[in-house]
């Protein structure tokens, strides 16, 4: 492998063990490779996570930026309350 940089990291035992049964079964090459799956996986983890904080923030500007007038949460809840009574009371007929 080009270009690498060796680092030393400590890990408990139970991992330890794990990553050395992974690669004793074949299913990596080394435990750098169990390492680097890992930390692939990580990454991916955390720009899935920064997208979906984007979209939300994207969502929340959005919402902000609407011109159309806003209705009120409590307005929304006491819709919400009067519609799913009404279907607590439709369903026991």
């Amino acid at each position: 492998m080009q270009n690498v940089e060796k680092i030393s990291i400590a890990l408990p035992p139970e991992m330890t063990a794990l990553m050395r049964q992974v690669v004793k079964a074949g299913e990596y090459a080394s435990t750098s490779e169990v390492i680097r799956d890992a930390l692939r996986e990580w990454a991916y983890r955390r720009e899935l996570r920064q997208h979906g904080l984007d979209e939300l923030r994207a969502m929340w500007d959005e919402a902000i930026n609407d011109p159309r007038p806003h209705v009120p949460a409590e307005e929304v809840l006491t819709r919400l309350r009067g519609k799913y009574q009404a279907l607590v009371e439709a369903g026991g007929k």
